[in-house]
């Protein structure tokens, strides 16, 4: 009886690789088509990431990585006990956490809204005014909101004056920046980052929308009970994503909206690894600093997607 056993394991699993094998020469022309992708990622996304080795040397340029003195956790330990590690993460956090929960609900509520315009011609129309911030870069951006909000000229402050109030300079104002980085970040890309729920709601069948309206669903009903379900995996996936980049807050927009008056809430870890790594020249302990902001978005990505697989069906794997 063992043996008959062992013999039929052997056959399934020579079953199954004549499969793989059989799938591999019919579908060969696919898996060359991907080879150009993988080379790129592995040459831009895995080949530099032996450079996070430095964040344990003491890093020579003349030297190379290989021939610099090895110091362990010296540069993480720097990080963890400065004086303003406080600060700089719990600005990267406040900054993150507020633009999850005010910029994650945005796309879903605007697609859902979208979908139910009846008019293809109003659909349009708000799709393309939606869509249209994405596309203004991040230089420009800023530029945009420092000429809006300036002191003297802003029409933002003449409004402020015209109801009886006094000007403001928002870009010298600390309490100020969170608020300014993340509602302008939610006009840029709430509009785009509705496609994908836009997509999952076109594969909703018809005909359970037929079956509400037949059973006299409201449009709150069918809304609730068929558009919500039909798109939550798609959320669940997304909210996974992004809390898994959770502590990587843009560099570029917080680095323009710096000054020097609300350094105490613009730093974050991207500029503060910029400042130490490339004007400063901290090679090593920039990379330490970043390696630490890595380590915590894996961590919260392994996390969630644990949560997630735990108390509904969807996760990333």
């Amino acid at each position: 009886m063992a043996a008959s056993a062992s013999m039929v394991k052997q056959s399934s699993k020579s079953g199954r690789k004549r499969k793989s094998r059989g799938k591999l020469t019919r579908s060969w022309d696919l898996f060359i088509l991907i080879i150009p992708a993988l080379v790129l990622l592995i040459v831009f996304s895995y080949g530099p990431m032996y450079g996070v080795l430095m964040a344990f040397q003491d890093f020579v340029p003349t030297k190379g990585i290989w021939g610099s003195t090895w110091v362990g956790l010296k540069h993480f330990e720097r990080f963890v006990t400065a004086y303003n590690f406080k600060m700089i993460l719990g600005n990267t956090l406040t900054i993150s956490i507020y633009s999850l929960i005010a910029g994650f609900p945005f796309p879903i509520i605007l697609a859902l809204l979208v979908n139910k315009l009846r008019s293809t011609r109003y659909q349009s129309v708000v799709k393309t005014v939606s869509y249209a911030p994405y596309f203004i870069s991040t230089v420009v951006l800023v530029g945009m909101l420092r000429i809006f909000m300036a002191p003297d000229t802003g029409f933002i402050n003449h409004i402020i004056e015209a109801f009886g109030g006094e000007s403001f300079d928002f870009f010298a104002s600390a309490p100020a920046f969170k608020h300014i980085y993340v509602w302008s970040d939610v006009w840029k890309n709430a509009g785009w980052n509705s496609i994908i729920y836009l997509a999952a709601l076109s594969n909703i069948s018809p005909e359970l929308y037929e079956s509400a309206k037949v059973d006299g669903a409201t449009q709150w009903k069918t809304l609730w009970h068929i558009d919500l379900p039909g798109i939550l995996p798609t959320v669940i996936t997304l909210l996974i994503l992004n809390t898994g980049n959770l502590m990587a807050v843009g560099f570029e927009k917080a680095y323009l909206m710096q000054t020097t008056l609300n350094t105490s809430a613009s730093e974050i870890i991207s500029t503060y690894v910029y400042k130490r790594g490339i004007p400063g020249g901290e090679f090593s302990f920039s990379t330490a600093v970043n390696t630490f902001n890595s380590v915590i978005n894996c961590i919260l990505l392994v996390a969630v997607n644990w949560i997630s697989r735990k108390t509904s069906e969807t996760s990333l794997w």
